[in-house]
């Protein structure tokens, strides 16, 4: 597994928007914009369960992230590493980025039968500046 620098830390612990890579079955890559958070030197994103994310690394568990930093878009880090995904705290996960990113509760699955997905990536290699 890789330890995280300060600064990656940093840029994890900040509003700052990720973009997750999965493999669809062709291997080819598919992206998704999401909300992060960061536990230890583990990256975490929610997502809803039948989404093509995580279909994708139910199958195969690789993963990228690539996280900006919304003030300066030329600081930035890639994290890889394999997902393990859980149905548990899946709606306290997605209600915790809310307030960072949003600074209110989420309400995105109201009247749905949505079922809220844990991703937790361990990573095992970083890049970026």
């Amino acid at each position: 597994m890789a330890t995280l620098s300060e600064s990656q830390r940093e840029l994890l612990d900040s509003p700052n928007f990720a973009t997750v890579a999965t493999l669809t079955k062709d291997g080819g890559p598919q992206t998704s914009v999401v909300w992060i958070k960061r536990d230890g030197d583990d990256v975490l994103f929610s997502t809803v369960a039948g989404r093509a994310k995580e279909r994708h690394l139910r199958r195969d568990p690789r993963v990228s992230i690539t996280v900006t930093n919304k003030d300066d878009p030329y600081q930035y880090s890639e994290f890889r590493g394999e997902a393990s995904l859980t149905t548990e705290g899946g709606d306290e996960l997605i209600n915790e980025l809310s307030h960072k990113y949003a600074g209110q509760d989420y309400s995105g699955d109201e009247g749905t039968d949505n079922v809220r997905v844990v991703v937790r990536v361990k990573v095992t290699k970083t890049t970026g500046h």
